[in-house]
């Protein structure tokens, strides 16, 4: 076990299920698709950073925390599991929600994700796309001080090193499910964003003596710019797990090649990806980040680069409130 010794506090449903995807598999025609079903978390409709804030909301705890502040863009699907582990310990939630997306509209703004947020009481502080958010943040917090206040800050996706124990503890659930399923992959593909899933699944899987390929499919920034921070953030992981060197440079693959337009903004892949795993599977994807990364690996097989000899997995992150917001953006036909 990697993280024996680390605060935690429970608020996933564990272990998330690992299932075969049988008629997305046909409908493609190419490898045999399973999926890890990290949209069953469980917290605020579940996703990938309930595991993160296990370890965040730990840490806070154990600190004495009394007010969580964090950052997202506006349909955060982290701000709402934060502002629900909030709810649910007890603490007060400070957001600062940046505006990425241009011109957004008015379901963009005021449904999805922003909704569950101001259900959840969270206090929401609207910033412009750029503003130096550490800045930011340590600002509301000497506030909060001088008020008597304990406050603690959790980065944009609980991607730090503590928070990126989630995912540490996520790549060893994956390979004891792999062991009980006497099921073996030929590669895993995710999203990759803010980092904290691509490093500690990263450090996880190779920590644990597994070599297994991870393509993590980009949502926001250029592929030098994704891979060197999912890399830095595995090493730091790595280090708090005292598994030095267990992650290589060349372990860290991202293809930015699926963004599109830009962060947060609908692309074709997305769109058909989204509808085809609703139609086929009955499961819901997001179309900021699952429903991207779903298009890329979609490309994937159709390209031939995954074939009908080999096994793949998607780790699903959730999200499937972001769809709301993105309503009047999808074409349903």
């Amino acid at each position: 076990m990697l993280l024996a010794g680390f605060p935690r506090v429970p608020l996933a449903h564990l272990p998330t299920p690992l299932e075969i995807l049988p008629r997305l598999s046909e409908q493609l025609g190419g490898p045999e698709i399973w999926v890890k079903r990290d949209d069953c978390t469980g917290l605020a409709t579940g996703g990938n950073k309930t595991r993160k804030l296990e370890f965040s909301m730990g840490e806070a705890q154990e600190r004495g925390a009394d007010t969580i502040i964090t950052v997202g863009a506006v349909q955060s699907n982290h701000v709402r599991q934060t502002a629900a582990a909030a709810c649910k310990l007890g603490m007060k939630c400070e957001v600062l929600l940046e505006h990425r997306v241009s011109d957004p509209t008015e379901l963009y703004r005021t449904s999805g994700n922003v909704l569950l947020d101001r259900i959840f009481g969270a206090n929401l502080r609207e910033y412009a796309a750029g503003t130096d958010f550490d800045a930011a943040m340590e600002e509301v917090a000497g506030g909060i001080r001088a008020e008597g206040g304990t406050p603690y800050i959790v980065p944009g996706g609980a991607s730090n090193s503590v928070g990126a124990l989630g995912y540490v503890g996520c790549g060893e659930e994956f390979l004891r499910q792999c062991d009980e399923q006497a099921v073996a992959f030929d590669h895993i593909v995710t999203a990759t964003g803010s980092a904290g899933t691509h490093a500690g699944l990263a450090v996880g899987l190779r920590g644990s003596g597994s070599d297994l390929p991870i393509l993590g499919i980009g949502v926001n920034a250029p592929k030098d710019i994704q891979e060197e921070r999912v890399y830095n953030l595995a090493v730091e992981t790595a280090e708090l797990v005292e598994k030095p060197g267990c992650v290589a440079r060349d372990d860290i693959i991202a293809d930015c090649n699926y963004i599109g337009p830009g962060y947060g903004q609908p692309t074709d892949g997305m769109n058909e990806a989204v509808l085809m795993l609703a139609r086929t599977e009955g499961l819901l994807f997001d179309p900021v980040y699952s429903g991207k990364a779903l298009a890329g690996m979609i490309d994937y097989i159709r390209q031939g680069r995954f074939d009908s000899s080999q096994r793949i997995v998607f780790l699903h992150t959730g999200g499937a409130a972001g769809l709301f917001a993105y309503a009047d953006l999808l074409d349903l036909s």
